[in-house]
């Protein structure tokens, strides 16, 4: 936490420290996984279906973003979606 050292933060005095305020060791760092997943039933669902799985063993999911777009074609329609995310979360401290 950083001390307040400006009288015009909010409900706060000097030398308080500041609520939500992160010192620059305390800032956070980001690491950044891809995976891809597959569901028969849509774009939306490959995506959820990624997430789900990760969370199961990742911690402090912050974000993701949608890199690739494909899917699996079966007798010419599509048979499954296959979304390539890439998900960013924060490293413990």
């Amino acid at each position: 936490m950083a001390t307040i050292v400006d009288a015009h933060v909010e409900g706060a005095r000097l030398g308080q420290t500041a609520p939500g305020v992160m010192t620059a060791e305390a800032k956070p760092v980001y690491k950044k996984i891809e995976l891809v997943g597959s569901s028969s039933n849509g774009i939306e669902d490959a995506v959820t279906n990624a997430i789900t799985r990760a969370g199961e063993t990742i911690r402090n999911m912050k974000w993701f973003e949608v890199a690739e777009v494909r899917g699996h074609l079966e007798n010419n329609t599509v048979a499954d979606w296959q979304v390539t995310v890439k998900i960013g979360f924060t490293l413990d401290t």
